[in-house]
């Protein structure tokens, strides 16, 4: 994929070395001329200007991206991006960075923002992920559908071990993707066996975790 990142900061060439690694062509938008770093990643195309300027982003291409990332540490900044990259630019899908955590509200698809990743809120979401067996942990929430994908470590002791994700008692909205067991990550199959001590990852509206609470045995 051919991807424009805002915002050449620690994060924004961050994510740009993962995504180059894994094969795609990235974009580096960067106003400052003192972040303007090409030579840090060179495998990266640079543009200095203003994100939130038309003709920056005109004279980028972004609209022959597939995915726009807004990642500057200015909430307003990764707001006016996501809603011209999405309204003036067409591109299929916009994730924003969110700084702060008051402003997560606004990051909806009102402001064509497809993807809000906030750090505070991902880092809280690890701690409770490290901590907690047995409980519905909120990784993170899908803006366009309302959908969370979450996360419930099943107890070593659970009664549930050994029975197939086709007996599993799930809602009708719940969506089983993964099953981490140690190091393997299984793409459950209707007869795979849950286990004990099994990190168990679903898709589900917010309205069906009770249910889901249920159906895992908490």
């Amino acid at each position: 994929m051919r991807i424009a990142i805002a915002g050449a900061g620690a994060v924004g060439r961050s994510i740009a070395s993962e995504l180059i690694e894994a094969g795609h062509t990235v974009l580096l938008i960067e106003r400052l001329s003192r972040q303007f770093t090409p030579e840090v990643v060179e495998a990266a195309e640079w543009v200095l200007g203003d994100a939130c300027e038309m003709s920056t982003l005109e004279a980028s291409g972004i609209e022959r991206c597939d995915v726009v990332i807004a990642a500057t540490g200015d909430d307003k900044v990764n707001l006016v991006l996501a809603l011209l990259a999405k309204t003036e630019f067409a591109v299929r899908r916009v994730v924003a960075r969110v700084n702060n955590p008051a402003n997560e509200w606004l990051f909806n698809e009102s402001w064509g923002v497809d993807v809000a990743v906030s750090t505070p809120r991902m880092l809280a979401a690890m701690v409770e992920e490290a901590v907690s067996v047995g409980d519905l942990v909120r990784l993170m929430t899908f803006r366009k559908s309302q959908a969370n994908l979450v996360e419930l470590t099943l107890p070593e002791e659970t009664p549930l071990a050994g029975t197939p994700v086709e007996r599993l008692n799930l809602p009708r909205d719940a969506a089983l993707v993964a099953i981490l067991r140690g190091e393997r990550v299984i793409v459950p199959q209707p007869d795979d066996p849950v286990e004990g001590g099994d990190e168990v990852l679903f898709v589900a509206p917010e309205t069906v975790e009770p249910e889901l609470r249920t159906a895992l045995g908490r």
